[in-house]
């Protein structure tokens, strides 16, 4: 049976302070974020997880959960996080500050999670105040809570604070109700963002210190094989989504010198956060002096480690809770581009300030007349890392704003450009600023298809339709099965009235993907245009063929519809179905003054539908006035008196 851990009881007038703690590391939490109530979304993922994702702005339907739940979307499996994004969307639309405002709230919840954990376990009540200030307000958690994308970060750890108090409270008195209490918000955590796995292994931690049961294994099994499970299926999901780069993409052996460095630099950045963004890119190559000196600093910090784990756990615990949380996205199994990411650091660095608050402590037990400066040292570093926060933030206030600090703290930031030339593109007179963005994101990748096929975009609003082609062409030797290209090659075409041309490479489009609205719809439009085209220059069976097509692209067409009929009803042995086409147009638009027309010209040639005739032709002139359309009217009434 599990050793239970000791409890001892709270100090009179705790309980007040400890309240009075809760209120202020929640105001602090939102008085600090609050700012991003008048943020909006990023060009970063957030249209991939919200504002371009049809599911999740479809709401809650019995396919769109389905979808939560067996979606690999954006190379990632989190159904929990996908349902949280569309509770967001029904309740608060675009409106992008309201989805800020969630992830705030969640970040508060683990600030105040974290708080009770500490303390409940610990009994050191203004050190783990201490602690929880610095997860709450540190600048190396903004991405994590201000970008509406890493809303699967906060909530991951909100259930994951739950598990680690749950499992807290299960070592003081273990029942199986708490122990399925434990695994229910691990299991809730996982499926928030799988980054949690190994929070199994910090469950060992804690029963080395401040627990003291000493390490138990056997009672976690269930907990491994549901980190298992979580990591299977992830990278499942990843590889088969080509998140997960090759060997060839990033060598082995850089993967290990920049997992090196980015331990150390995560550090450097906690301690001294500056220069942080929202994307920092791999590098080309590592010194090896610099890759030796990290690995040798890595080590040896953890040999002091593990000779502490008797007279000092907590500097054992710390540093292991540190590289332990982080080891899931340290790189040695590289997904997506990025060199490091700041946000990787919201859990892990919880181990550091553990460290850095008992540390602090024992040094006043052993030196207590310099606490009122260690004191005083603690709360100068919470107001500083406070105030950085505050403005760290300020960058995270639109994408032209983040990506233009991106490129002004990073080198060779090819990804930065290329979306602050998408930034800049959405601007009033931002068109020729974008290409300049997006040839130096080129110059610094030449191979990145994005940036072509988007400076080919910004080239084709310019009407310099050559060089637009050109970008696209480029794009597709790259990847030849990308359907974006063909859509914005056949785009161009569109605009120069090559028809043909056009429907070539919107059927291309279609073919590589199927579901692309976009390429549909403009399908649809270019077999609609050739169609008149051939309509005018007498070709009246070829423009038949055609509009059908639109039609066939895109049913709901009225415009399709109806001038398919005008067509039609040059033939008198088609005059019927001219009039159901005419008919097709105004279910899909009652107020379309041509089809109105339209329809009350065909009916007057059918015997005994000319009052139908007539009918029509009112009500196209309710909706539109027109001299010639009442003539006709007038003719008709004529007639049958």
């Amino acid at each position: 049976m599990a050793k239970t851990a000791r409890t001892r009881p709270r100090p009179r007038g705790e309980n007040k302070s400890t309240l009075w703690i809760y209120a202020l590391l929640f105001t602090a939490t939102f008085a600090v974020y609050a700012q991003t109530v008048s943020f909006d979304f990023v060009n970063f993922d957030d249209p991939d997880y919200v504002t371009a994702n049809a599911h999740v702005r479809g709401g809650f339907t019995a396919s769109n959960v389905a979808w939560a739940f067996t979606s690999g979307d954006a190379a990632n499996w989190f159904p929990l996080t996908r349902l949280s994004h569309m509770l967001d969307y029904r309740l608060f639309g675009m409106a992008g500050g309201w989805h800020h405002l969630s992830n705030v709230l969640l970040h508060a919840v683990s600030v105040l999670l974290l708080f009770a954990f500490l303390h409940r376990v610990t009994r050191r009540l203004w050190l783990s105040a201490f602690v929880a200030f610095l997860f709450a307000l540190h600048p190396l958690h903004v991405e994590s809570v201000a970008w509406v994308a890493e809303r699967k970060d906060v909530l991951s750890t909100v259930f994951a604070m739950l598990a680690l108090w749950c499992y807290i409270r299960w070592a003081e008195q273990p029942s199986l109700s708490r122990y399925l209490l434990i695994a229910f918000a691990f299991a809730l955590g996982l499926m928030a963002k799988p980054m949690i796995v190994t929070l199994p292994l910090i469950f060992v931690l804690l029963d080395i210190w401040p627990l003291g049961r000493g390490p138990h294994w056997r009672e976690k099994i269930p907990f491994f094989a549901m980190s298992a499970a979580s990591a299977m299926i992830t990278w499942l999901v990843q590889q088969s989504g080509g998140a997960v780069r090759t060997a060839e993409q990033f060598p082995l052996p850089l993967r290990l010198e920049n997992a090196a460095v980015s331990c150390v630099l995560y550090l450097f950045q906690w301690f001294w956060p500056s220069r942080m963004a929202v994307f920092y890119p791999y590098p080309d190559r590592i010194p090896v002096w610099e890759a030796i000196a990290v690995a040798l600093a890595i080590a040896a910090i953890s040999m002091v480690a593990l000779r502490s784990v008797r007279r000092r756990p907590y500097l054992t615990v710390g540093w292991f809770w540190y590289l332990i949380m982080l080891a899931p996205v340290i790189g040695l199994v590289q997904v997506g581009a990025q060199a490091r990411a700041d946000r990787y650091t919201y859990m892990p660095t919880v181990g550091i300030s553990l460290m850095l608050a008992w540390g602090a402590a024992e040094f006043i037990t052993r030196e207590p007349r310099l606490r009122p400066a260690i004191v005083a040292l603690m709360v100068a570093s919470c107001a500083a890392a406070a105030a950085v926060t505050w403005v760290q933030l300020g960058f995270w206030r639109d994408s032209r704003t983040l990506f233009q600090h991106a490129v002004e703290v990073t080198a060779n930031n090819y990804l930065a450009h290329h979306n602050l030339g998408v930034a800049l593109a959405e601007m009033p007179d931002g068109t020729n600023p974008a290409i300049a963005q997006f040839q130096a994101a080129l110059e610094i990748k030449p191979n990145y298809l994005r940036a072509h096929t988007d400076l080919g975009s910004a080239y084709a609003k310019l009407g310099r339709y050559s060089e637009a082609m050109a970008e696209y062409r480029a794009a597709l030797a790259i990847d030849p099965g990308l359907a974006i290209p063909h859509h914005n090659l056949a785009n161009t075409y569109f605009q120069l009235g090559m028809w043909n041309e056009a429907i070539s490479e919107y059927q291309t489009a279609l073919r590589l993907d199927p579901e692309y609205t976009g390429a549909r719809n403009r399908l649809a439009e270019a077999e609609y245009n050739l169609g008149l085209a051939l309509a005018k220059a007498g070709r009246q069976s070829d423009a038949a063929a055609h509009l059908e097509a639109a039609l066939r692209a895109r049913p709901d067409y009225a415009e399709a519809h109806n001038n398919l009929g005008v067509v039609l009803s040059q033939d008198p042995a088609r005059i019927n179905d001219a009039i159901g086409h005419f008919e097709a147009a105004l279910r899909l638009d009652p107020n379309y003054a041509d089809a109105h027309v339209n329809l009350g010209v065909a009916l007057s040639q059918l015997p005994g539908r000319i009052p139908d005739a007539i009918a029509q032709l009112e009500a196209a002139e309710r909706i539109q006035p027109d001299p010639e359309v009442r003539q006709i009217l007038e003719k008709l009434i004529a007639e049958i008196h």
